[in-house]
């Protein structure tokens, strides 16, 4: 898997975060929300590594 793959995939994983924020606002959720929390959670450090390992994509 070369940077561009890397890149992409990212991009396409962290344009899924509005969902699972959307998913978490709703009062229903009962212990799914522990689920989604965490989920955010592994996604926003995902997401902090891969700038933080590529940080001329951040631009």
């Amino acid at each position: 898997m070369d940077q561009v793959d890397i890149k992409a995939r990212i991009t396409q994983i962290a344009s899924k975060r509005d969902s699972l924020v959307e998913l978490l606002e709703r009062p229903n959720l009962g212990t799914l929300r522990i689920d989604v929390d965490q989920a955010l959670e592994e996604l926003d450090e995902l997401i902090e590594e891969f700038n933080e390992t590529f940080p001329e994509e951040n631009s």
